[in-house]
């Protein structure tokens, strides 16, 4: 299983931390070691003081797929979750500053979190680009977005990303963080919903 995640994806996002908007789809890869195991806790690294948290409309790819076109893209995917793109602020501000990569950043243990539940865009009734999510801390929301506000929508990303890499069946895609990351706090509880489903339960330590 591969975690492809688009950087940038939602223009707010990329201009409140300093950015330009891309141009063409931005993405780097996380492990499947990255994967926080279910009902665990998130620990808050000792080599990072800012860790951030980016929920993401998370995409599970279905079937193999090399150099897909968009016209098709959409034969390759039915089912949606959530997920947060757990970052090390601080970690890859200096990254970004020296020229480095980004994984130490993004890509340690736990980092990347899944809902428990995909719901197939049949049972949710709407299309991919109307999906309303938000993320919750202790009971105040600190994202809301829907993803119509995508710079590059799911079937163009998975056109893209097929270009350089072969899809495979349970592979995916966090397709981008709307406006509104912030920093975790030891004792924070992280809830996530998806078109009102509750689907993401984290407790911070």
């Amino acid at each position: 299983m591969k975690i492809i995640c688009i950087g940038r994806n939602y223009r707010d996002h990329a201009l409140e931390l300093g950015n330009k908007p891309p141009e063409e789809p931005m993405f780097f890869l996380k492990p499947d070691s990255a994967v926080l195991h279910k009902r665990h806790a998130f620990y808050i690294p000792d080599w990072s003081d800012e860790v951030h948290y980016e929920v993401e409309v998370v995409v599970k790819i279905k079937k193999l797929g090399k150099a897909i076109q968009k016209k098709f893209a959409s034969r390759y995917y039915d089912e949606i979750g959530l997920g947060i793109d757990f970052t090390a602020r601080d970690v890859q501000n200096v990254l970004k500053e020296a020229g480095h990569p980004w994984e130490k950043a993004k890509s340690f243990d736990g980092s990347a979190v899944i809902s428990e539940e995909f719901y197939s865009l049949e049972k949710l009734g709407k299309g991919v680009q109307n999906i309303d999510f938000d993320l919750s801390i202790n009971g105040y929301i600190v994202q809301s977005g829907n993803t119509s506000d995508m710079l590059f929508k799911v079937d163009e990303l998975i056109a893209y990303i097929s270009k350089f890499m072969t899809l495979k069946t349970g592979d995916l895609i966090f397709t981008g963080t709307p406006v509104g990351v912030g920093k975790v706090n030891s004792g924070d509880k992280i809830t996530g919903t998806l078109e009102g489903f509750q689907i993401l339960n984290v407790n911070v330590k």
